[in-house]
């Protein structure tokens, strides 16, 4: 009986975690392949040390011990989290930070439908997962009705990029390579691979074979197309970048120099240009991003947008103004010309066509526009100053808070900020120097998103500083994430936006409803649920936040902090864009309903709220 059929005959899988290994198994990496007589699970982790896997997160289940007992026996890192929700947002977050493919593994069942939203997460906004799936054994061989039965490889489909169904012990090391490959190749994304567990205590020879050279898209034809315009010096050009530019830092703000181009940046791609450069204008170009970029691309003639996804967010509710010249430039040829009518669409690697372009610097350069970057310094120092204005006349004021915390944050400070009301501010105001420092969900907006992304960043990047934004309702969502912070020791500072509401909703019902329903939450005792978790809480309190910030980072371990703020009437840009957009959207027998019910609920002394 081998031992596949000894495991079928006791019933339980957690048994293969007693049996030892074959004394002939051995296995050899070179290169990145696998060679050897091994078991599946022992090829898996294998591979995943040869592609330079820096930590798994998830949680051991019975059609998943052989392997976490592997990844234990060869020293590969892994976190125990407390739901695969999280295993998926801190491979996310793991993956943001690094720019290198976040790893978690689940089991069949529920851990993979626990997964889903975090993986619908990284789909959206382009982030390379790869995940491994437990799956029941398949075939004839195996009863029906078995424990997590559910469709799995078909559940993981609408959310990855890819799904790789493995039917052998064989196949194991290419498929996990070929994971890795295609969650960056293009628009990177999630992809799984789906393993029946029978296979993980299988043994087999196996010769993983060499991978061929990545290719890398540059249209040739298209990019000629835009040095052709772009040798028009009497056109204005604006640059728009997005995540695409994250790994092309140094050679974006070359060419915005050269061009002498404002350059925005869409939420996902803050930090691509340092925001403190003359050139760089925040986030969005409409009304909806910073002011500055506004007044900026009112003036421009040729929008230059590089490896950015126009999307509901990165638009404002597709509220960009539309430029006479519009030339999209982008790694994935299935996001040209979705959302705008671009007069050119260039189907290129970002880092590639920058560094072409720089190729043309004697063709292209313009001389420097003081003008320019005088406009930009004056538009920046009236934002700056419409933002120290005190909204709250009780609590903190949000917006205060987050340029305190910019200032005593380092440099290089990892900042996670979850779905608030605060995102849209922190988006504007939160000063980003650097890539990969600035991360938020934009396009599935996962509450509870940035507590277990914090972990999983600072999990793979031990020496950095790492900070949250999060709201109390998002806390509710993950909350429970803070005691693998205690656990690990991990140095997370949680800044938790307490106002006991999901604030965001209220401001959007009131406007179109005049009541609130379903937003008051409850209080919570957050020194007893630090205690309990392990973890030092501190209550942030109004006058010297900056000062009082620096303390709390200089605490050794995790700390939770509740910051109780004060939403005041403070204009939100974004939130505003997005009401009149809507707005202008709805027919004119839906605007009659609307302003109809509107004047009559104005008219109650007491409207009904929750």
């Amino acid at each position: 009986m081998d031992r596949r059929e000894l495991l079928q005959t006791a019933g339980v899988a957690g048994l293969a975690a007693s049996l030892p290994l074959s004394l002939t198994q051995a296995a050899v990496r070179s290169h990145g392949q696998v060679s050897g007589l091994v078991s599946g699970a022992r090829a898996l982790v294998e591979t995943l040390q040869a592609e330079g896997t820096l930590c798994v997160f998830g949680i051991p289940g019975a059609q998943g011990n052989e392997l976490w007992d592997q990844m234990k026996e060869r020293h590969l890192p892994y976190l125990l989290v407390t739901n695969e929700f999280s295993a998926s947002i801190m491979a996310d977050g793991a993956a943001r930070a690094t720019g290198r493919p976040g790893v978690l593994c689940v089991v069949p069942g529920p851990g993979i439908t626990n997964a889903l939203t975090g993986l619908g997460e990284a789909l959206m906004d382009s982030v390379p997962l790869v995940c491994i799936a437990g799956d029941v054994g398949r075939g004839k061989h195996h009863r029906a009705f078995q424990v997590h039965e559910l469709p799995n490889a078909t559940l993981l489909k609408p959310v990855c990029k890819a799904v790789i169904e493995v039917c052998s012990v064989k196949q194991i090391p290419d498929a996990v390579r070929q994971a890795f490959r295609l969650a960056v190749d293009g628009e990177p994304g999630p992809v799984a691979v789906v393993i029946p567990y029978p296979l993980l205590i299988e043994t087999a020879m196996v010769h993983s074979a060499p991978l061929g050279p990545r290719t890398v898209p540059f249209d040739a034809v298209g990019f000629d197309r835009v040095v052709g315009i772009l040798r028009d010096k009497r056109l204005r050009v604006g640059i728009y970048a997005g995540q695409g530019c994250m790994d092309s830092s140094p050679s974006l703000v070359r060419v915005a120099e050269m061009l002498q181009a404002p350059v925005a940046t869409s939420v996902s791609g803050k930090g691509v240009i340092p925001e403190c450069h003359p050139l760089a204008v925040g986030w969005g170009y409409g009304p909806h991003g910073t002011h500055t970029a506004e007044l900026a691309f009112q003036k421009v003639d040729v929008v230059l947008a590089i490896g950015v996804k126009y999307c509901e967010v990165s638009t404002g509710f597709y509220s960009n103004p539309a430029k006479k010249i519009h030339i999209h430039v982008d790694a994935s040829a299935d996001v040209l010309g979705k959302v705008v009518s671009p007069s050119l669409c260039v189907h290129s690697d970002a880092g590639v066509f920058l560094a072409k372009l720089l190729e043309h610097e004697g063709d292209l350069a313009r001389p420097a526009c003081k003008p320019l970057t005088d406009a930009i310094a004056r538009h920046k120092a009236a934002e700056f100053k419409e933002w120290t204005r005190c909204y709250a006349s009780h609590g903190i004021d949000p917006m205060h808070f987050v340029l305190a915390l910019r200032r005593a944050t380092r440099e290089d400070a990892l900042t996670f900020v979850d779905v608030t009301v605060v995102e849209h501010l922190a988006a504007m105001a939160y000063t980003t120097l650097g890539p990969r420092t600035y991360f938020n969900p934009v396009d599935n907006q996962a509450m509870g998103w940035s507590v277990p992304a914090a972990l999983g960043a600072q999990r793979v990047l031990p020496g950095r500083q790492v900070v949250t934004i999060t709201g109390d309702g998002c806390l509710l969502m993950t909350g429970m994430e803070l005691s693998t912070a205690a656990r690990e020791g991990l140095p997370v500072k949680f800044f938790i936006l307490d106002d006991a509401a999901y604030t965001y909703m209220q401001i959007l019902q009131q406007s179109a409803y005049k009541r609130t329903t379903a937003t008051m939450l409850a209080r919570i005792d957050y020194p007893s649920l630090a205690k309990a978790m392990g973890l030092t809480h501190v209550e942030l309190t109004p006058g010297d936040l900056e000062a009082k910030i620096r303390g709390i980072l200089a605490i050794a371990g995790p700390v939770l902090v509740t910051v109780p703020v004060e939403m005041g009437k403070r204009p939100i840009r974004w939130i505003d864009a997005v009401k009149g957009r809507y707005t202008r959207e709805l027919s004119a027998g839906q605007k009659t309903r609307f302003l109809t019910r509107l004047g009559v609920r104005s008219l109650k002394l007491h409207p009904q709220n929750d």
